[in-house]
């Protein structure tokens, strides 16, 4: 009867060693390989926190900026949409007067005269409200092209004009403040390639002479 609880316990003790070493094996397998973690001095922290309050200033400075420069464009320049719209009635009047001036009904009349004068005096009024707001005319006839005012639609042969030279004003543009509304469309000078050509070629028989 001893030999046979001897002999149990030693299975027991066996199997219980063999459960211990089980584990062992298991939790080397499961629990992955702790690295080791480099703890942060207090004064990297004071660093790095100093570092982000330098990063959120420069941020909040850039932001701030950029609000004052939208809100002074909103201020200057809020009505620009609406001053280029309003050029339109410079323009209608214009054409209106145009339309006058081709009507051989009117022509030399009394009433032709009056209307046209008024309707001057309505356009000078207007460009007084304009130049009041800073909208202000661009003076093109015979000025040099400009791309950054005028916009050439057409070439004229002009031999009085060097090549260049605006000599007729389509439409007449502005400028608001320091910003261009809208360009003035405009024909330019040039000159006539054959009198040019017929200049060269005489040139070149008096040297030859």
């Amino acid at each position: 009867m001893e030999k046979e609880e001897n002999f149990v316990k030693k299975v027991n003790s066996d199997n219980n060693e063999e459960n211990i070493d089980a584990d062992k094996s298991i939790k080397s397998e499961v629990d992955p390989q702790k690295k080791e973690v480099k703890e942060i001095t207090p004064e990297e922290k004071i660093i790095e926190l100093e570092d982000k309050l330098a990063r959120t200033f420069a941020e909040m400075e850039n932001q701030r900026r950029r609000f004052e420069k939208e809100k002074e464009d909103a201020f200057e320049y809020g009505g620009f949409n609406f001053a280029r719209e309003a050029l339109n009635l410079i323009d209608n009047l214009e054409r209106s007067k145009q339309v006058l001036e081709n009507d051989e009904k009117l022509k030399g009349t009394e009433a032709l005269k009056k209307a046209l004068e008024h309707l001057e005096i309505i356009k000078k009024d207007l460009i007084s409200i304009f130049e009041k707001n800073n909208i202000k005319p661009i003076e093109s006839l015979n000025k040099r092209l400009d791309p950054n005012f005028h916009q050439a639609m057409m070439e004229i042969i002009d031999e009085t004009k060097e090549p260049g030279t605006i000599v007729q004003e389509i439409q007449k543009g502005f400028t608001i403040k320091d910003r261009l509304l809208r360009p003035s469309l405009v024909g330019v000078s040039k000159k006539n390639t054959k009198n040019e050509e017929k200049t060269q070629e005489n040139k070149d028989n008096f040297k030859d002479k």
